[in-house]
This record gives C-alpha cells, structure tokens and sequence, in this order.
C-alpha cells in the first residue's frame, strides 16, 4: 500500500516523497490511520522500523496550518528531540507549521526567539521543558495532541514524576500517544491516567531482534577485546561502525586507541558538552568519522542512514539495551551486521539476553586472529553473595545460556 493511500494530506505527502520515503512499513500502515481517527493511541515495533513517520505525517496532517503550539512530543534525550524535530519539519518543509525542539546543554536565547515567533510543534525534554513552564515561556493550554516517545525509555531514566506533571499540565481534553519499543508493565502506571481506551498497535515482538540484523558473539580473553575490535575493523568491510561501551570512561579510553590506530572516530556520551555531540554525530552522519564509540545514550538516540556494522566492545547491562543497541543498523529494512565481544564474566549477561530475545545467539572466532586461552577469573572477582556462579572452565563458551559471572566492566 502506498502513502497515499493512507489519506494524508497533499503537502504531507509531497514531505514523505521529498525525504526519500517510498512504501510505508508496518508500523505506519497500523499507526497512521489510528492517529488520524484522533483516538489515543499506544503503539510499538522494533527499533529502526519508522516509529517517528508513524505518528508525525497523520499529527502534520491534522494540524494543517500554522496556528498556536498544538502539539507536545516528549523524548528522553537531546539526541532523540534534535532528531524528531528534524523528522518533523523535514515533513512539513511544504506547509506553514512550525517547529522546535527544546532540550539542555545549550542557551536558551535560540529556544526562546523560535518559540516567541510562534510554533506549532513542540519536541522537548522533559527537564529543559520543565524550566520554560516554570518561567512562563511555554503554555500548554493549546495542546491538543500529546506524544510520549520511548517511554521505556523515560522510564528507565526516572522521569515518570516529571512526566505526570507535565502531563497533568495539558488539557484533559487531547489526544495522548505512546510510542515505544517495548511495552513494560511499568508503562501501565503512567498510561493508566493520561491514555482514554487507547487502540494498541503492536508490530513484531517486542523482544526481538530485526530480522535484517545478522548478530553474533565473539568469545574473547578480557586481555585480547582491544586486538579483537582493531581485527574486526581490519577484516570487515564495512561503510559506518558504531562501537558500544558500558562507561563513559571506557569509550573515551577505546576512542584514543582507535585514533593512535588511524580511524576516524567520535565519542558521544553524557559528559561530552552538547556542541561536542552535535558535531560528533553529524561527522558520523556526513561520513567524516568512521567510527562512532558511544555509550547507551546512543541506543535510542541515533539514526543514521548506512550504520553497516554495530560492534559491542561491552555487553550491555540490560537485555533490552541489546536489541536497541543492535537495532542502529539494518534500519529502515536496510540489512546490517552485529558483534558483541564477549568474556567469561559475561556470561550471566548473555543468558540474560538470550531468554529476553528468545534464540541462541551463534558463537564465532575470527580467522587468522590469535586467540589467548581464555581463562575464567577466581570466583571472589564476582557478584557477592553467590548471585551468579562462575562459568565452568570445563564448558566453555558452549555453556552460554547457563551460569556465568556478572560484573560491571572496568577501565
């Protein structure tokens, strides 16, 4: 079915083709047409499958004109409003509406001359949002159509008070959406006062993979990840690479090496300033860098066209985090590759994120490396307490799915 069956209005659609879009994906063909019947909608689908298209074309095409600040779109990171933001207008480049993303990091003079000239589109943070309400430069009093995207997210990030209370700022009488990757039962306590019978809208399973993603681990003495991650990049073709670190210390730490080893590479975690980010992820964009190394702010905050490989120098510590970090590339129905380097104390977290996923994730040795024996660590390196028994020296890398160490990663 194409878009221009899914009666958007004209100058929407002449958005949708001037950005490249051409079929809509499953998510847009269930969500845009909840959307426009003016309902509340809760909706999800795996990560890199068109959540923001789903509801900004059907949004823009019922606002129509400029007018006063209707819409309110609530991200859980400056990366994600900068990024919808630019969905939005990119769509509406064929109309009068009017955006602007608020978020910190940066001054307020810009923030506050866009919103004084008048918008109609609002994509916030919610504690840069906070900070206008409080000093009266926003009123909510016109918001008619209210979006919380990634709200797992938000949630795992502690905003649920923050969000009740700019959600019982709004009107009562709106339209809410959610939109989310995942549908944890904590959405419920969020969703239960600001959703009126919403229409639920579920593409996929929500703990799976993209099926355009091939992903694969790579079992590792902690000694050799470094020579494992410069041999990866040395044997694979590939145009972008985003390199995932648990720490914000370790992915400046795996930057500098990757720099003394001739690759192009940005860092985008929380402490870097929010310039800094902004010229790091429009490198990575343009092509200037080759590689990204980021922590979990860039699971759900980058969207980049040709993202060919993710690598995960660390496991991440939430099973979830795995899908959305993998998610990054095989976008859009594009295909992609996948390595997670792992060590014996990962081994409790690939269990983890094998039941989460649901399959077995296949076990691969680059050929020609040379590999170290790999040696489980004394059991006292452990969680205390016996929460997770040390991985067999016996078993090796076949035990996966079994017992196995956890511990946050060190540098």
């Amino acid at each position: 079915m194409p878009f221009k069956a899914l009666h958007l209005s004209e100058n929407v659609l002449r958005g949708v083709q001037a950005a490249g879009y051409t079929d809509p994906t499953p998510i847009q063909l269930r969500a845009i047409p909840a959307v426009l019947t003016g309902g509340d909608v809760i909706a999800s689908a795996q990560t890199g499958t068109g959540k923001t298209a789903a509801f900004a074309l059907p949004v823009l095409t019922r606002l129509g004109h400029h007018g006063r600040a209707r819409v309110l779109v609530l991200e859980p990171t400056r990366e994600l409003a900068a990024q919808v933001e630019t969905a939005f207008r990119d769509f509406a480049r064929f109309t009068d509406i009017r955006t602007v993303a608020v978020f910190g990091g940066v001054g307020y003079g810009q923030q506050r001359s866009e919103l004084k000239r008048g918008v109609d589109v609002i994509v916030a943070t919610p504690g840069r949002l906070m900070d206008y309400l409080q000093d009266r430069t926003i009123s909510l009093q016109d918001i008619s159509i209210l979006i919380l995207d990634e709200v797992d997210r938000m949630l795992d990030m502690g905003f649920l008070p923050v969000v009740k209370d700019i959600v019982a700022r709004c009107p009562r009488e709106r339209q809410t959406l959610f939109f989310s990757a995942t549908v944890p039962p904590e959405i419920a306590a969020i969703a239960s006062f600001a959703l009126r019978n919403p229409t639920k809208v579920e593409i996929g399973i929500a703990r799976s993979v993209n099926e355009s993603v091939k992903h694969a681990l790579y079992p590792v003495a902690a000694e050799q990840k470094f020579e494992l991650l410069e041999a990866l990049l040395a044997k694979t073709d590939f145009d972008s690479v985003l390199v995932f670190s648990r720490t914000k210390h370790g992915a400046d730490k795996i930057a500098r090496r990757l720099k003394t080893a001739n690759h192009s590479v940005a860092v985008l975690h929380a402490n870097r300033s929010q310039n800094q980010r902004i010229e790091a992820l429009a490198g990575f964009k343009s092509g200037k860098y080759e590689v990204m190394v980021a922590t979990d702010i860039a699971a759900r905050g980058i969207d980049v066209a040709g993202v060919s490989h993710v690598i995960n120098y660390d496991v991440p510590e939430k099973p979830e985090d795995y899908v959305h970090r993998i998610g990054r590339t095989g976008r859009a129905q594009a295909v992609g590759d996948a390595f997670t380097l792992v060590t014996p104390e990962n081994a409790g977290d690939i269990r983890d994120i094998q039941r989460f996923i649901g399959q077995k994730i296949p076990e691969l040795k680059l050929e020609g490396f040379n590999y170290r024996p790999i040696v489980a660590r004394p059991a006292q390196e452990y969680a205390p307490g016996g929460a997770h028994s040390k991985p067999s020296r016996q078993g090796g890398w076949n035990r996966f799915g079994g017992g196995g160490g956890r511990r946050r990663a060190r540098y």
